[in-house]
This record gives C-alpha cells, structure tokens and sequence, in this order.
C-alpha cells in the first residue's frame, strides 16, 4: 500500500470510528465515552467482582467486539501470530500504572479525544500531560530503550483471548447471578447501548483499528521521532467527525451533546494539575508498552500475549484503583490516588532507566517490538 493510500484509510477509518463513538453515546452509552478502554476495561473488571463499585459493573460488548474484530481481520490479512514472552511482568507493571494514570484523569487517550469533541476544556490538560508523558517516553526511546524481544508461541496461545472474550459475550447475556450488574440509574455502568450495537461497533472499530494500525501514543510517538504524521492523522479525524456529529445531535435532539466548558462535564473533574500528571503518567507508561490502551486490545486479537498481559495490568490496576481508593469521580481526585500518581511516576521512570542504561542487550536478542 502506498503511503497516500495508507493515509488515507487511516483518516477514513478515523472519520467512521469518530462518528460511532459519538453514536454509540446517543444510543445509551455515558457522555462522552461511546468508546473509552479504560472505563470499559474497569467496568468489565466490576462485573467479574474484582471491585465492588457498583456504579461501574458491566460487561462491556465493546471490548468484546474490539478483539474480535481484531482477531478476525488478522485472519483474513494473514496477519495473525502468536507470539509473546518480552518482559510480561515489567509490562504487567507499566500497565497498572497507565490505568492508575487513566483513571485519575478519568479516561484513556481515546476518550480524551472524545472529552475534547464534547466541549470538556478540562481534556486539553490532559492532553497536554499525554503529549509530555510521549516525549518523556521519546527520549529512553533514543537511547535504546528495549523490553528485549518475542517469540513464537504455539497458534492456541494467541488464541485463548479472542476465546476469552466469546465467553465474556455468553456470561453477558446469560446474566448468571455471579456476575455484577449495576443497577438502573446507580452510575455510569447501568448506562449502555443495547449488546447487539454495542458488539457490531466494537467489532467495526477491532476490524479498522487493526487494518490501519491507529494508536494514539504511536501517533505523537512517530511524530517526535520520524515526522511521521499518518497515524496522528487517524486521530485527528476521530475528533472532527466526533465533534460534528455531537454537534449535529446537539442541534437535532434534547439531549446536550456539546458543552464547551470547564465545570459541569459528565464523568470528570477540574483539578488541572492531576488532570495533567495523570495523563502524563498514562503517556509515559504507555510509550514504554509501545502502544496506547485501545492498540493493546487490537495486538492482543492479533495472537500478541504481551498484550494480553499488558489488558490484564490494566484490569487489574483498575480493580486496585476502586479498590483502594485511587480513582478520581466528578468531586476530583482523592488524596490516594495523588500518591498513587507520584509512585507510578518514580516506578515507570525506573523501568525506563534499568532497560535504557543499566544493561547491555545482545545483538541477538533485540527486541522485535511492535512499532507501528
């Protein structure tokens, strides 16, 4: 493909994906988050029980369809390839502490986006501590920063999540009286679109995110480094089709759809400072990890463990953040969560000094990362 064409479809795909996330909102999901990986990832943990919030329980469909879709488009591209074994538990780590980042700031980089479409000021703060967590990140880059490489893994290791997640859908609509569901009207996880809409977006947006390679963090990532600007670009398009269609909704219905504002956002808060750190801490770490949140999910249906692991850090990290106290609401941030942010902060720059500067990496065993 060429790279004018390459362009292209990133910026179409971007376009469709921005008008989904916006729909998605005007058929049940919560303002301004038609699609955000953290808030899904959390509220998926809730309904497994790994927190008790029951404002977030639900089973997201989106996450759901986001791997398999994934899954399914590597099949037919013949992209698919198990594989994995690069550093798990420096990246289990890293994961963690993204989502301890993301839910500070109470979004990943894709509701960030989606936060700015809608109006919310607030989001441009935590995307300006995304861009500096990036270029944090950029310089251990520069200097050799390595997880050391993968390898090939057997092809029903790669498969087990996609299986996963189809076990997910059957416990979804089952309802089993073990899973946790929050009730109508208790918070954001009793507020969704239908499963069946839900599902077909997420496989949508799985099946363009992986035939393009979208990624937040690859895409500011790829512009400090090689002035590279097609996967920004993606991005971009995600947010001009968002806002128009908020607009459009805004216009059309009685809902609010755009409020271009400071104070009174859904689902967030006007602490700067921690709006600020908390995405920087998200950027940092998921520069390290080599992909944002959403580019995770789409390795993992792609048969990459190492994503798998870095999902299940960032399940986990969100279990721990309700549970202990760490997760901002729309009050602002709790005093937990501050020291939670500083000492992700130290941690992440930690891994980053030790697998810069503290070792040397054989020629043999350099890492074949992702860098897309």
């Amino acid at each position: 493909m060429t790279q004018k064409r390459e362009k292209l479809w990133i910026i179409l795909a971007g376009l469709g994906i921005g008008i989904l996330a916006s729909l998605l909102v005007f058929w049940g999901n919560p303002t301004n988050m038609g699609f955000c990986i953290a808030c899904f990832l959390r509220d998926t943990s809730g309904a497994l029980g790994l927190h008790r919030a029951g404002a977030v329980q639900y089973i997201r469909p989106e996450i759901i369809g986001l791997v398999l879709g994934s899954f399914l488009m590597a099949l037919v591209k013949k992209e698919y390839q198990a594989k994995g074994g690069s550093s798990p538990i420096t990246r289990f780590v890293l994961a963690f502490f993204a989502m301890v980042g993301c839910l500070m700031f109470l979004g990943c980089p894709f509701r960030m986006i989606l936060r700015i479409a809608g109006g919310d000021l607030n989001a441009l703060l935590g995307l300006a501590g995304f861009a500096c967590g990036i270029l944090v990140g950029v310089f251990f880059l520069n200097r050799g920063y390595s997880l050391k490489r993968t390898y090939k893994l057997p092809v029903l290791e790669g498969s087990l999540y996609p299986g996963i997640q189809v076990a997910f859908l059957i416990l979804l609509v089952a309802a089993p009286g073990f899973i946790f569901f929050t009730e109508a009207g208790a918070g954001p996880g009793a507020k969704h679109a239908a499963i069946a809409v839900s599902l077909l977006a997420g496989l949508i947006v799985g099946a363009l995110a992986q035939r393009t390679r979208l990624c937040m963090v690859g895409g500011i990532r790829d512009m400090l480094l090689f002035r590279e600007s097609k996967l920004l670009l993606g991005f971009l398009a995600i947010l001009v089709s968002a806002l128009l269609t908020n607009l459009v909704l805004d216009a059309s219905t009685e809902a609010v759809f755009f409020k271009l504002s400071f104070e009174g956002q859904a689902i967030a808060h006007t602490d700067w400072l921690w709006n600020f750190l908390g995405m920087l801490l998200a950027g940092f770490a998921c520069v390290l990890l080599g992909g944002c949140p959403l580019r995770q999910l789409v390795l993992s249906g792609e048969g990459n463990t190492d994503s798998v692991v870095t999902v299940l850090g960032l399940m986990i990290g969100a279990a721990f953040s309700h549970n202990f106290g760490l997760a901002s609401s729309g009050e602002g941030p709790t005093g937990n969560g501050k020291i939670a942010v500083v000492i992700g902060i130290v941690v992440v720059t930690v891994i980053a000094i030790v697998n810069t500067f503290h070792r040397e990496v054989p020629k043999e065993d350099k890492t074949l990362e992702e860098r897309s």
